[in-house]
């Protein structure tokens, strides 16, 4: 673009008034993202890599761009990210995927002379994307985290099947990876030679796996610690129940509830005072109905697949984010509604349908989060397309 179309374009957005938020994927994270900054009236620009996303063609979108897979290009997406900086000098950045989270924390001091990034840098990133320090740094302070075993040759993952209980789980150190490549999460075992047989797959395409007990109880027993830090200290939070996952037990929630759950607010605190993270973030806990004790399962410091729950609930957090990237605006601490509802619609009637007589749950419990208050993930009436599109791609994909 030349300097005039640049002159033209600093002269329309300051006469706007809102500096545009990049967003960095734009799935139903990045959907979430979009709507809460769009509905206080902050447009969007996307650089997206995946054509199935639907964020992309939301209203509250001013610009979008087709750019390189952050895991199979990352030096074109960073490139890509690059060149469009000095049209978007100032704005703020926010990944909205662990992949384009990973490429821009590794190139932070390349992008901060253009864009406010909205993500930490790669030396804590990495205690959150790899999942084994993780699971480390929450033994050394104290929070409590399944039992796991990372083995780093056939004969350990041998020896640390004699140790295990099964069926246990056979799981991923950096889950984008992993799900890049076999497009699940993570993988149940039931036998040695199955743990064995998954850990060489994973070996083979050059990722690390750990070993991990698996937490029992339903669906409902998993919650979020949502939390906005700075200096060490949680300025805003805000919990939530999942309600249902898809797949069942071990996918993402499909729908979730908010509610105040005092138990995980401390251990929430800990593990992220240890990273030194800051900014926003979603802890995720399972409660083991064994002991009662929530257990850490991860954490994402990004926005998350529910942002627009808190949002319903009174706490918009991209927006908090914003201002206090652009104004420097700290955020102060604030009440949230319970027993509002999240639902990603055509996840949760797909896999209500397939999984019925394994979930086993009531009519009345399946439709309650349709009766109550609640916010959908991708469908309104007020910014349709994106369902639309998500309903061409779906059935597209089917045929």
């Amino acid at each position: 673009m030349g300097v005039a179309g640049c002159a033209r374009f600093c002269s329309e957005r300051e006469a706007r008034g809102m500096l545009p938020a990049i967003i960095l994927s734009s799935h139903t994270m990045g959907l979430g993202v979009i709507r809460a900054l769009g509905q206080m009236g902050v447009p969007s620009v996307v650089f997206y890599h995946e054509k199935r996303d639907m964020g992309y063609v939301s209203k509250y979108v001013r610009e979008r761009y087709y750019v390189p897979h952050p895991e199979r290009d990352q030096e074109g997406f960073i490139a890509a990210l690059l060149e469009y900086g000095p049209r978007y000098t100032g704005c703020p950045m926010f990944p909205t995927s662990d992949a384009a989270l990973s490429a821009v924390s590794q190139h932070i001091d390349a992008l901060k002379p253009y864009y406010k990034p909205g993500f930490t840098e790669w030396a804590i990133t990495q205690l959150f994307l790899d999942k084994k320090r993780t699971y480390a740094l929450a033994e050394q302070v104290g929070v409590p985290a399944p039992k796991t075993m990372i083995p780093q040759s056939v004969a350990e993952a041998e020896q640390f099947a004699e140790q295990i209980e099964f069926p246990c789980l056979v799981k991923p150190c950096q889950s984008h990876l992993y799900y890049a490549v076999f497009k699940r999460k993570m993988v149940q075992v039931q036998t040695k030679e199955q743990m064995l047989q998954a850990y060489l797959e994973a070996t083979d395409a050059g990722l690390e796996v750990m070993l991990q007990e698996i937490i029992p109880g339903r669906d409902d027993c998993g919650a979020n610690y949502n939390a906005y830090f700075w200096d060490g200290q949680p300025l805003v939070e805000f919990t939530a129940q999942k309600i249902r996952n898809g797949p069942p037990t071990f996918g993402s929630p499909r729908v979730v509830m908010s509610k105040a759950i005092p138990e995980i607010i401390e251990p929430g605190r800990k593990i992220l005072q240890a990273m030194g993270f800051y900014g926003y973030t979603c802890t995720e806990f399972k409660r083991d109905p064994r002991d009662g004790v929530y257990k850490l399962m991860e954490v994402n410091g990004r926005h998350n697949l529910s942002t627009l729950l808190a949002v319903k609930c009174g706490i918009n957090f991209p927006w908090l984010h914003y201002q206090h990237l652009v104004y420097g605006t700290l955020p102060q601490a604030r009440d949230f509604r319970t027993g509002v509802y999240w639902v990603d619609v055509l996840r949760d009637v797909g896999y209500s349908v397939k999984s019925f007589r394994q979930e086993r749950y009531s009519l009345s419990q399946y439709v309650r989060p349709y009766l109550r208050p609640h916010v959908s993930a991708v469908f309104s009436l007020r910014d349709p397309r994106p369902f639309i599109k998500r309903i061409r791609d779906w059935t597209w994909h089917k045929h």
